[in-house]
């Protein structure tokens, strides 16, 4: 997935931009509340080509004593991970000396730079913005990022200037699943992933956050072969320091973008914590596989029913999506890790399938037939034709008359019923109700 930056000043309005182009709050703020810097963090969606936005506002915003030191440094890490820098600044306040700054940064980066002039609310305040020229980064767009207004120009030259996605010209093995092992720190991710390599690949220390990149590599054992990518560990927001940590938080984000199946540790001590959920959460979001994989479990006193109790407190937590396989392990004892990737390569298997549309009709016209959704207002939904639709993920279209009448507590029962006759075990499911 492509990352675009937006860099700038405090105070230009890139937050109000950002929200903007991620199109809806909850995406930032409510769905995946507690995942590193998500409220700087969504995607974007233009005519068709999806891309990464971070919005690196807000990070410098408490070092005022250091305030140069700092936004230099911000804009150099995030001009470093980004695909294309989105460079905003306001037109009535003109050009500062943070703005020189950072456009001469900008300039000697070699990166496609989009020069976006903020709060351009009326056509006296057009002529503020020619002043930026001057800045040497060449056109500039003039836009209102609390109105809207010219936003769709500069997302057609966002798209434009996008350089082609990185993931799929650098990969060597396109065709194969792409499982993504992610958690928060310490929860043992690089000692699993070099168990089931069978070598010391990645290093591992008691120190949380000792992997910063997300490193792929190629695996063919025990009849299994994939690309196994190992990630840094994802911590809150409230306890994120460094700029290096923040974007080895990002790249990780991306991994799990590019994957097809995430493999989500958590510490058996622990349990599913809140910041366990937002990464869940995220998985959900981005339409991807989960297997959940509790590690340390030689650590937990047990007696008969203690797997038990763990696999039903697990399920509570995650409903309503809680079709999902929950593996216990031992990665120090190497305790049922090939169990960890026989789930990954089953719930892969569930996330590639495709019921043929005719098999799809046979079995749940039926069944919609005879518990049909509720009547509204005197109207009665009538569904007559079911297919999958040509996607990655499972997305299902349901035609009928009154798609509109459709409610969530039906979408719900017919997910349940898809699952119970196709197994999508692991495998978020969109279902779409569209007018015949």
């Amino acid at each position: 997935m492509r990352l675009v930056a937006i860099v700038g000043r405090p105070n230009v309005g890139k937050s109000t931009l950002f929200n903007r182009l991620v199109g809806m709050r909850q995406a930032i703020v409510d769905e995946t509340a507690g995942v590193t810097r998500d409220r700087h963090y969504g995607q974007c969606e233009w005519c068709g080509n999806v891309f990464s936005v971070v919005d690196t506002g807000g990070y410098t915003s408490n070092s005022d004593d250091v305030f140069e030191e700092e936004i230099r440094k911000q804009v150099v890490i995030a001009i470093e991970e980004a695909d294309l820098v989105l460079f905003m600044v306001e037109a009535a306040t003109g050009i500062t000396d943070y703005d020189d700054e950072i456009a001469d940064i900008l300039r000697r980066s070699g990166k496609p730079v989009v020069l976006a002039v903020n709060k351009v609310d009326s056509g006296a305040k057009m002529f503020d913005s020619y002043q930026f020229y001057s800045l040497g980064l060449g056109e500039i767009w003039s836009i209102s990022a609390a109105t809207g207004s010219g936003t769709g120009d500069l997302l057609d030259e966002i798209v434009r200037k996008l350089p082609e996605d990185r993931q799929t010209a650098e990969d060597g093995h396109p065709e194969l699943p792409h499982i993504a092992i992610v958690g928060r720190p310490n929860v043992g991710k690089s000692s699993l992933t070099n168990a089931l390599l069978g070598q010391d690949r990645n290093i591992v220390t008691p120190v949380a956050g000792t992997t910063r990149d997300s490193i792929a590599t190629y695996y063919n054992k025990f009849g299994h072969e994939f690309m196994l990518i190992d990630t840094a560990g994802m911590r809150k927001k409230s306890k994120v320091h460094e700029d290096l940590e923040f974007y080895s938080v990002m790249r990780s984000i991306r991994a799990i973008e590019n994957s097809d199946v995430c493999i989500l540790m958590v510490d058996a001590r622990n349990g599913l914590e809140s910041q366990d959920m937002s990464i869940f959460n995220l998985i959900v979001r981005n339409q991807k596989g989960c297997v959940i994989v509790v590690n340390k479990w030689d650590l937990i006193e047990k007696d008969s029913n203690t797997m038990k109790k763990y696999r039903e407190a697990f399920m509570a937590r995650l409903a309503p999506f809680n079709d999902v396989p929950v593996i216990f392990t031992s990665v120090i004892n190497k305790q049922r890790i090939l169990d960890v990737l026989d789930a990954a390569s089953k719930v892969f298997g569930n996330y590639s399938k495709k019921i043929p549309t005719s098999r799809l009709n046979e079995e749940m016209l039926p069944i919609v037939g005879e518990y049909p959704p509720p009547a509204w207002k005197g109207k009665y939904v009538k569904i007559k034709f079911i297919t999958q639709l040509p996607t990655r993920s499972p997305k299902f279209a349901f035609f009928c008359n009154l798609p509109q009448y459709v409610k969530d507590p039906y979408k719900r029962f017919v997910e349940n019923k898809l699952r119970e006759k196709f197994d999508f075990t692991g495998c978020p499911m969109q279902i779409f109700f569209r007018q015949k």
